[in-house]
This record gives structure tokens, C-alpha cells and sequence, in this order.
């Protein structure tokens, strides 16, 4: 593709060589270029990739993107595109490599502190039911019409994303369903794509090692909403806060859920079991195979996608009723002793407080709960007295573990959580560093009708410390000591 092509939908301040050069593909990564690549230099949080503009040329990069051009780098061998801000513009620039696939298909995005994981897997798994092919992007694994992509991260960067999305569209996919992290959106790594819609599921304290604020991060994810096209749709959770806040200026068709006052799509909690809940959802009755009011929002939130995608809400409804809870999302193991374990990737105050929640809905007090959390190393710190609040207020016993520690000393993290603690709960509270040691424990003391919560890693095979990813899954270190 010629690089005037490519650059068309940006807005290029100088062009300083052949501005009809072809591209043979995009790069923001300079150990990847290759002969006749664009290579893109952005001002990352780590590192600047204009650094790099002389390794790029020299591997034969047949242009490159940048905010200037760097003293002392020869321009007669490639061309260079100076825009103000290449986070900007490499998000059209990548999509318009790959002929603009995110126009080619209904791209619904999903965002907010809870939730993301569980909505977009549920829609992608729907629609799949429903009898069309689709895309899924997310924490857990992205998917093209079945076949499983590995995720790095929630959101992928612009030049990978706009690549996964290509291959959707020449998989035949009409759908594609993806999460959008706050990281992603302030990053400008969703720039350049139209979206059919997006939905907002509920906003509390994340990552404010990255944002700094709340109000960073809430204006974060509203900027998502503000760039929504005419014509699109836009649903929002009326029982947060900021549910209306985050659609007060968006372009799209504004609709509400939820399980508390009046909206648009409407649901009710009949019934709950750890096997599943009975629900009446915008009047019809319903048997769906999760546990937990917060679950409520997440299929109301499906339903409500569902139908402003045109489909039918007896149908979709009947699919609800057949789809199973994601992996490591409240994901129940039962012990031949008659105790639960309860897997979940609770990792935020306000998740591990709807857990809970959603464990004694059940139990309604008639067995104890244990809980086993930490917190991950690297991260928010202002999280970690308050997710210990959060365990000790609704469980019997507590044990404060790691999760993953990355470059921090596990037993620092765990200080910082029982900061937040009184000597009376503390009476509740053991710590133990070993996270597998820490299961074990629970899994001795809990008796029959007890649950075991374990919460923080859910889905991830992996716990990271120093740097360095080893094997690790809360799932299967619970069925070695239940002997499976």
C-alpha cells in the first residue's frame, strides 16, 4: 500500500521524501522492521521510540512516523511523516494498513472497572450460538470464529489489534466483541475504529498507579463513549454513579439497565443457587447458570446488546439460559468433604466485596466463608488496606496471601493490606506468603457446607515474581489437595 494512502486520514504537518513509497507493513516495535516497513516512533511510558529512528532506517524501514526527526539521521533512504503526536496517529494508521477492518464488521466495545471480561466473552459466545461467525478480544484469550489468540494484554496495541481484527474480517467474522481498558483508551490505542456500540458496566478504584485520580480514570473511560459515531449505540449502567455521566456527551443512541430502579432493560433476582439464579428479565422469566446480583447487570447488559444488534429477546433470552460463567469467574470446585471452592479474578476492592456478596446470597448462613486474596505487586497501593477491609467484613476467616508480587517483596504487599486492619480483625486474619501453601491451609480448615474463596488470579495460569512468569493456577492447586 502506497504511504499516502496510509496516511490520508491523519494530520500530517510536513512530508520530507516520497510520499508514494510502498508499505509493506507497520511496526511501533524496532526490532521488527524489516525492508520496506513503516516504522512508527511513539513517546511511550517507558521508553521513546524516536531513539530508535536510525536502528529502524538502518534495517530498512522505507518510512517512518514521528513528532521530529532526530539530529544526525540521514533522510535520503526513507521518507518521514511529522505529525504533533504519533500516540495519535497510529491508531488510523494502522487500521488504514489493514483497509479499515473495524468498518467491515459490528464492533462492540466494552468498558468499566468490573465486568469487561464476562460481557464480551458472553456476547461473543451468543452470537456464536446464534449462528454467526465472530471475534472475541480480551483478558483471557481473543478468538477469530473459535480458533484461540494468546493475550498479552486487556487491549492490544494499535498495530496487533488492527491485525487480529483483519484476520476477523477475512475469517468471515460479522461481529467482534472487545474489552477496552482504561490503559487502552488514554493510550489511543482504540484510534481509528468505528464502533457499532459500547457498553459501561461500573466504575471504581483501579489503577490509579497509572491514572494518578479517579477523575483521571472515570475521564478515561468516558472518553470511549465521547467518540462513539452517530448512528451507534451506547448502553450504560443507570445503577452506578457515573452511568450517565459517562454518555452525557456521546454522539450514540443512549439506553439503561438495570436491577434497582427504572431503565430501559430491566431484571430481577428470583432465585439463587451456587449451580445458578432465577431471574425475571424485562418481565419474562429466566434460569441462568451464575451466581451473584453484579452477575444481574453483566447478562442485562448482554440483553441490552443484544437487541440493539436486532435480535430477537425470546432468543436471546434462550441462549442466556444455555451460556456458562467465563473461566475463573466465580468458577465453583466441589470436595468430596462437601465443601465449595470458589474461584474468582477479584483483584479490586469493590469485586471482592460482590464475590462475597454473591457467596452468602447463597449460603444465607448456613456454612462459614474463607477467604484467600492478596494483592499484585506494582500496582495501586492505595487498593490494598481496602481489599483487606473488604475480606475481613464478610468472611469468617481470612488469609492474606501474594498474588503476584512482579518486582515487589510479597510480605511488603501483605504489610500494606493489614495496615488497613484493626486488632480485633486481625483475631480473624493468618498470613501466608506462599500462595500454594495458602490454599492448602484453607482447604484444611474448611467443613463441609463451608465456601473458600479464592480470589485475585482467577483465569491466569501464571503467578509473576522478579520478572519472571511460573506456572500457576489457583484451580489446580485446589484439586490436588481435594486429591482430583
Amino acid at each position: 500500500m502506497k504511504l499516502s494512502e496510509i496516511v490520508k486520514r491523519i494530520n500530517v504537518k510536513r512530508i520530507v521524501g516520497n510520499a508514494d513509497v510502498d508499505i509493506a507493513d507497520v511496526d511501533i516495535d524496532s526490532r521488527r522492521v524489516a525492508s520496506g516497513h513503516l516504522f512508527v516512533a511513539i513517546k511511550g511510558t517507558q521508553t521513546d521510540g524516536h531513539q530508535y529512528i536510525a536502528k529502524a532506517v538502518e534495517q530498512g524501514a522505507a518510512a517512518v512516523l514521528c513528532e521530529q526527526i532526530p539530529d544526525g539521521v540521514a533522510t535520503d533512504t526513507a521518507t518521514f511523516v511529522v505529525v504533533d503526536s504519533t500516540e495519535e496517529a497510529v491508531g488510523p494508521v494502522a487500521t488504514a494498513f489493514q483497509g479499515y477492518p473495524s468498518e467491515q464488521l459490528k464492533l462492540v466495545g466494552v468498558t468499566g472497572t468490573n465486568g469487561k471480561t464476562t460481557i464480551a466473552t458472553l456476547l461473543y459466545n451468543m452470537f456464536r450460538r446464534l449462528g454467526y461467525k465472530c471475534g472475541l478480544l480480551s483478558t483471557v484469550c481473543n478468538y477469530i470464529e473459535g480458533e484461540p489468540v494468546a493475550a498479552s494484554h486487556t487491549t492490544p496495541d494499535p498495530v496487533e489489534l488492527n491485525r487480529l481484527l483483519r484476520r476477523m474480517v477475512d475469517a468471515g467474522c460479522q461481529y467482534a466483541f472487545m474489552e477496552c481498558s482504561s490503559h487502552a483508551i488514554a493510550q489511543k490505542r482504540i484510534g481509528g475504529l468505528k464502533f457499532a456500540g459500547g457498553i459501561f458496566t461500573n466504575l471504581t478504584r483501579d489503577h490509579l498507579d497509572y491514572h494518578k485520580t479517579v477523575e483521571n480514570y472515570r475521564n478515561a473511560k468516558k472518553q470511549f463513549f465521547d467518540m462513539l459515531p452517530k448512528g451507534s449505540f451506547a448502553i450504560t449502567n443507570a445503577d452506578d454513579k457515573n452511568g450517565l455521566f459517562m454518555v452525557q456527551n456521546t454522539k450514540a443512541t443512549v439506553k439503561t439497565y438495570s436491577v434497582r430502579s427504572m431503565a430501559d432493560y430491566r431484571a430481577r433476582l428470583v432465585e439463587c443457587h451456587f449451580e445458578g439464579m432465577y431471574l425475571e428479565m424485562d418481565g419474562r422469566e429466566v434460569g441462568v447458570q451464575f451466581i451473584g446480583k453484579f452477575n444481574v447487570s453483566n447478562l442485562l447488559a448482554v440483553y441490552g446488546t443484544a437487541l440493539m444488534l436486532g435480535q430477537e429477546p425470546e432468543q436471546v433470552l434462550l441462549v442466556l439460559s444455555t451460556l456458562k460463567s467465563v473461566a475463573g469467574r466465580l468458577e465453583p470446585i466441589r470436595s468430596p468433604e462437601g465443601y465449595t471452592a470458589i474461584v474468582d479474578y477479584a483483584h479490586t476492592p469493590d469485586a471482592l466485596e460482590n464475590v462475597l456478596r454473591a457467596i452468602h446470597e447463597v449460603l444465607q448462613g448456613k456454612g462459614q466463608v474463607i477467604t484467600v486474596c492478596g494483592a499484585g505487586g506494582n500496582r495501586d497501593k492505595g487498593k490494598r488496606p481496602l481489599m483487606a477491609q473488604e475480606a475481613v467484613k464478610q468472611s469468617d476467616r481470612v488469609i492474606i496471601t501474594s498474588d503476584n508480587p512482579r518486582f515487589e517483596e510479597p510480605q511488603d504487599i501483605i504489610n500494606d493490606m493489614l495496615a488497613g486492619l484493626t486488632p480485633q480483625q486481625m483475631k480473624k486474619v493468618l498470613t501466608i506468603v506462599d500462595r500454594r501453601e495458602a490454599i492448602r491451609a484453607a482447604c484444611m480448615m474448611a467443613q463441609k457446607g463451608d465456601v473458600i474463596l479464592i480470589a485475585g488470579k482467577g483465569h491466569e495460569d501464571y503467578q509473576e515474581v522478579k520478572g519472571v512468569k511460573h506456572h500457576f493456577d489457583d484451580r489446580e492447586e485446589v484439586r490436588k489437595v481435594m486429591g482430583d
